[in-house]
């Protein structure tokens, strides 16, 4: 595969009696929108974490450009260039929008000071720059409580987007959407991306988003990948139907 970015080989981890990875290996891309599908306790997450420093493997590793990232922390891996949003939006919901942007990224770079307002953060203007890429920027002064689930999705990411990622990884990013807001969330998260040049990883339960947002599809069983391909090679796959979507065959 040509412009790789990121390669996770052999990734191994027990936790007592489960294997949460067994051998899970892949290989991403520039500019992929890869879509992580796979039943409940299938290692999804796990893999996430491993690839951003939130869990070690027992063995295997992970390359981002070039550079061993395996045993770094992840605010070292945050700094080479991944990013990372969570299923449940990990803000600081009593600040305002403009305000999490800022601490997450003084918080990052080390530029945080009890003396500096936030606002006259030095890259105040660029976070308000990347709020308009989102569509957030009226919200922007707004405490992040009084915001629907949909612009909390969005803010995580945007959080994750602040320090530029070559590669941001994203679990279930329409999860606890509404099913009205769910194209809306997604339609920017990848106008954003590719306005960017932002690869994308990301764990989904809802095949639509899937074969809407994908462009290639790893199906996750056992600490692994099972199966992996295009959205209609995966979607169709009889025994993804089956154990995955949850169709009888």
């Amino acid at each position: 595969m040509s412009g790789v970015i990121l390669e996770a080989d052999d990734l191994n981890l027990r936790f007592g009696g489960v294997q949460a990875a067994n051998g899970a290996s892949l290989k991403v891309a520039a500019n992929e929108r890869i879509a992580i599908i796979g039943p409940n306790g299938a290692g999804k997450t796990t893999f996430i974490n491993l690839c951003t420093g939130y869990l070690k493997p027992q063995s295997g590793r992970v390359v981002f450009n070039g550079q061993d990232v395996t045993r770094l922390s992840p605010q070292a891996i945050t700094r080479l260039g991944i990013g990372r949003s969570f299923q449940i939006p990990q803000l600081f919901l009593d600040n305002t929008v403009i305000e999490n942007l800022l601490l997450a990224l003084s918080a990052r770079e080390g530029s945080w000071s009890p003396f500096l307002a936030m606002q006259r953060h030095p890259k105040a203007e660029e976070m308000w720059a990347l709020l308009d890429l989102v569509g957030l920027k009226a919200t922007g002064n707004r405490i992040v409580r009084e915001l629907p689930e949909g612009m909390r999705k969005l803010i995580d990411i945007a959080v994750a987007l602040a320090l530029e990622p070559k590669l941001i990884f994203m679990d279930e990013p329409t999860s606890g959407v509404s099913s009205t807001e769910k194209f809306q969330v997604m339609d920017t998260l990848t106008r954003v991306l590719d306005a960017r040049a932002t690869t994308a990883v990301f764990v989904e339960h809802d095949m639509d988003v899937v074969a809407r947002y994908a462009n290639r599809v790893a199906v996750w069983t056992g600490g692994r990948i099972a199966h992996q391909g295009t959205p209609d090679e995966i979607l169709s796959h009889p025994e993804v139907r089956e154990t995955v979507i949850g169709v009888g065959v």
